[in-house]
């Protein structure tokens, strides 16, 4: 860790709930005293904007999207992210490069280059919760079998971005089973996040 803050990324296919554990994340870090940033990518920049248009219409080459992708988050490392980790706050993400690795990666790109790509400049997480789910239980929270949906909200599409998610190994990352209420996931959540941040705590109070 070369900053004073702590970095939690949400990860894992559409449909596990990460939008929604990611506020109640940040609602129980506020409650217990920590400044946290809680954001999301893609983000309402500019680059964000483009891409949740063209993930409706289609409009853009996966090369573009790609392109996109980087820019976007280029942009929200430097003027979110890093100063607010430099400041020693809590940055709360709602997906981060690894979506890009899942999605694109699916499209054609390797996930490995994307990845080594991404870390020349974004920071990697202090934790990174894997929410697990089945892709049918996905798939009927998002509605992809009434016809629903975007193009990636297809059954071999998630399998695909299942399998890439599953297939980072590194010790930051926790894996939580979404397949329950809310509330039970939360819990999960929280008792894998207190003890991570034992180590933010004792550093405050020195």
């Amino acid at each position: 860790m070369n900053h004073p803050g702590f970095l939690i990324v949400l990860e894992g296919i559409d449909g596990t709930g990460k939008s929604t554990q990611a506020q109640l994340l940040t609602e129980s870090l506020r409650q217990q005293g920590f400044k946290v940033i809680h954001s999301r990518e893609p983000t309402d920049g500019p680059h964000g904007r483009k891409l949740r248009e063209s993930a409706s219409s289609g409009r853009l080459s996966a090369e573009q999207e790609l392109d996109l992708f980087h820019k976007d988050r280029h942009e929200h490392v430097e003027t979110t992210i890093r100063p607010a980790l430099k400041e020693g706050h809590i940055v709360v993400l709602d997906r981060y490069y690894f979506s890009t690795m899942a999605y694109q990666g699916i499209r054609g790109f390797d996930p490995q280059e994307i990845r080594r790509t991404n870390e020349e400049f974004a920071p990697r997480p202090d934790l990174l919760l894997l929410l697990e789910l089945s892709v049918d239980a996905a798939m009927n929270r998002i509605g992809a079998r009434d016809g629903q949906g975007n193009q990636f909200e297809q059954k071999e599409s998630l399998q695909l971005c299942r399998a890439i998610f599953h297939s980072v190994k590194d010790d930051f990352v926790e894996v939580i089973e979404a397949d329950q209420p809310v509330e039970q996931t939360h819990e999960a959540i929280m008792r894998t996040v207190n003890p991570a941040l034992t180590s933010l705590r004792a550093r405050r109070a020195q």
